[in-house]
């Protein structure tokens, strides 16, 4: 059985275990899309601290989920790696690299 199968089988008889991955979602989404973005743009941590006016440990823990970032510094990393971020009801996290019209 590997990982899926065993988060899939997991979900499915266990309800608390369930709900407790809906509601990590959100933050593991956002990890995963940030260091993803981080990546694909061509930075280092260290590079993207520098951008961003923060040290490159602050980096390490958004990517390894110990702290979330304020709105204030999620608009600068939005606008260092080209990102949309979408809150909503049906989506709590959607995050999509910036379309210019």
């Amino acid at each position: 059985m590997n990982w899926d199968e065993y988060v899939a089988e997991r979900e499915a008889h266990d309800p608390e275990f369930k709900a407790a991955r809906d509601e990590m979602r959100p933050q593991f989404e956002f990890r995963l899309a940030l260091v993803k973005a981080r990546i694909e743009t061509g930075l280092s941590q260290c590079e993207m601290a520098r951008r961003l006016g923060v040290k490159q440990s602050a980096v390490a823990r958004w990517e390894a989920g110990r702290t979330m970032p304020t709105l204030d510094t999620l608009f600068r990393v939005a606008r260092a790696l080209d990102l949309d971020f979408a809150i909503t009801p049906a989506t709590p996290l959607v995050v999509t690299p910036h379309r210019a019209a």
